[in-house]
């Protein structure tokens, strides 16, 4: 019997249970099981463990620049220096060298905020008895499109106005005649309906199968050498060789979807406030 079938063979009877999306189903946190059905899914009633992530992260990242801001000095403390150098990060590069240096100080505590409240979730992942990125349950990430929907939206609109700011999203400029039935209802998909579903699914569909992976060759990799022949084990102990490198490959893709979130916003702030499209 080769090894696929024998994975098979186990997976299909009392043996293994390969990870799927029921494992980002967390039950509520104290045991509760009230449910309740919406768009074709069942929902939890009660408090889970992204849920109190999220306010985690939120009170982890205001503490930490708070402590770091609280006793500025010349020549700053590790503290003062690491704040710092995270906050000119922001600013720098994803809000003064993509949206501008006329228009983006206003917008630098929202991309601020937003970069480190991802980042750290996304970290929780690597973080032991945590374990699991907040980010991988879709309905947390879409919160966060939607609310970047409404800032980019309206600076765009208090710009140009709501004709205006329309006429520039979805009108291309130099077409005329016939072709613009077919371009304005792309441009207006494109441009306004679009962005927040793709600029989500991007994060979670990265942290929802980074932690797939690692479940799978986790679990995968001690279920081989505890319970299948011995001839099986070093195929185990590559399985649990893989999850170290994804576990450091994952550290790598948790800052970069931060960063490709963060940099999306400021591009489309950027988009809003043009005078062209």
């Amino acid at each position: 019997m080769t090894f696929a079938a024998s994975v098979v063979r186990t997976s299909e009877g009392d043996g293994f249970t390969p990870p799927g999306p029921h494992d980002f189903d967390l039950p509520a946190i104290g045991g509760g099981h009230d449910t309740f059905e919406m768009f074709g899914q069942t929902f939890v009633l009660g408090v889970t463990k992204p849920m109190l992530q999220v306010v985690l992260a939120g009170i982890l990242v205001f503490a930490f620049f708070y402590a770091a801001a609280r006793k500025q000095s010349m020549v700053p403390s590790r503290l003062q220096f690491i704040g710092e150098s995270g906050y000119g990060f922001v600013r720098n590069s994803l809000g003064r060298d993509i949206i501008g240096a006329h228009d983006f100080a206003r917008y630098v505590p929202y991309l601020f905020t937003l970069f480190f409240f991802i980042l750290l979730n996304n970290l929780f992942a690597s973080i032991p008895f945590i374990q699991f990125p907040t980010f991988s349950r879709s309905g947390m990430v879409y919160g966060l499109a939607l609310m970047s929907w409404f800032i980019y939206n309206i600076a765009g609109m208090r710009r140009h106005g709501v004709v205006g700011y329309f006429k520039l999203q979805c009108v291309p400029a130099g077409i005329r005649g016939p072709m613009l039935l077919l371009l304005i209802p792309l441009e207006f998909m494109s441009n306004i309906l679009v962005r927040p579903v793709t600029l989500a699914l991007r994060l979670f569909a990265n942290m929802f199968a980074g932690h797939l992976l690692l479940i799978l060759f986790a679990l995968g990799g001690e279920y081989i050498i505890t319970e299948m022949a011995i001839q099986y084990a070093p195929v185990g102990i590559l399985a649990w060789v893989l999850f170290i490198a994804v576990a450091f490959l994952e550290m790598l893709i948790q800052f970069l979807q931060a960063y490709v979130f963060v940099l999306l916003n400021a591009m489309y702030i950027s988009g809003a406030l043009a005078d062209e499209h």
